[in-house]
């Protein structure tokens, strides 16, 4: 996959990330794990367009953590309103399909490599 296919995918996360947000209920809980949500999955596209620009290899890698650990938050959080049953699932599995493109380790081969763009 290309860093600008990338670059579209985590831009659609993102996206979807929003949607699903607006789609929560209005209860102090739901704003609460909304917000987190909302600042964990907009925040995967825009570190990865920031790995995308690293100045090395060092910095790419460490950058494309930062990706992995957002992923990673989003998950959780989507996890936990699953779990609450906040949102319909229909809503969650288009939120979760979108995830697993977005966090599919870009920059990362089957061998674990890191690819510097």
């Amino acid at each position: 996959m290309t860093t600008q296919e990338l670059k579209q995918r985590t831009f659609e996360f993102g996206i979807r990330t929003i949607r699903a947000v607006e789609a929560l209920p209005r209860s102090e809980t739901a704003k609460a794990l909304g917000r987190q949500l909302l600042h964990a999955g907009t925040s995967v596209g825009a570190n990865y367009r920031a790995a995308a620009r690293a100045r090395s290899r060092a910095d790419f890698v460490a950058k494309l953590g930062i990706v992995e650990e957002e992923c990673d938050e989003a998950s959780y959080r989507t996890e936990v309103i699953e779990a609450l049953k906040l949102l319909k699932p229909r809503r969650l599995a288009n939120l979760q399909r979108s995830k697993r493109v977005a966090g599919n380790r870009g920059g990362v081969n089957q061998d674990g490599a890191v690819r510097w763009p």
